[in-house]
């Protein structure tokens, strides 16, 4: 029963540096993803292929930002860096975190097909969305990179 609750404190405590990493991947994607626009291109939100190449270059940033910083603070256990420094093991956590952009862009579709786009609802359901997602790419890493150890 001991053995069962450290287990389970220590995915939780895995879990919380998951997502403090997550979020400090996040501000990375949002920050290139603004740079890129702004400044690199000289464009504006309107301009559709330069927003959809800062929009790419700011995922790939937060993807790689979130690997290295996950590989150091997260999945901590020497098994667990072993996995995680291989080319497979990248392609595999670039993976996940495609299926994870893909379920947010769905997902909030869906969304606003039932609650609209506009005002806190809006904002309720794509928090809810991340949150969905957040659970995917950290469960999908930890089973398909790290093999749930």
């Amino acid at each position: 029963m001991k053995q069962d609750s450290a287990l389970n404190k220590n995915n939780i405590m895995e879990f919380l540096r998951y997502a403090l990493i997550g979020g400090v991947s996040a501000l990375v994607d949002m920050g290139v993803n603004y740079l890129c626009l702004y400044y690199v291109f000289h464009a504006t939100k309107d301009d559709k292929g330069p927003v959809a190449l800062s929009v790419t270059i700011g995922f790939i940033a937060g993807l790689i930002v979130n690997y290295v910083l996950s590989n150091i603070f997260v999945f901590r256990s020497q098994e667990q860096k072993e996995k995680g420094k291989t080319l497979s093991a990248f392609l595999i956590y670039a993976g996940v975190g495609v299926v994870g952009y893909f379920m947010t862009v769905g997902l909030t579709l869906l969304g606003t097909r039932f609650i609209g786009k506009e005002g806190i609802w809006y904002l309720l359901m794509t928090a809810v969305v991340k949150g969905i997602v957040l659970i995917w790419n950290y469960l999908g890493r930890k089973i398909f990179v790290y093999k749930g150890k």
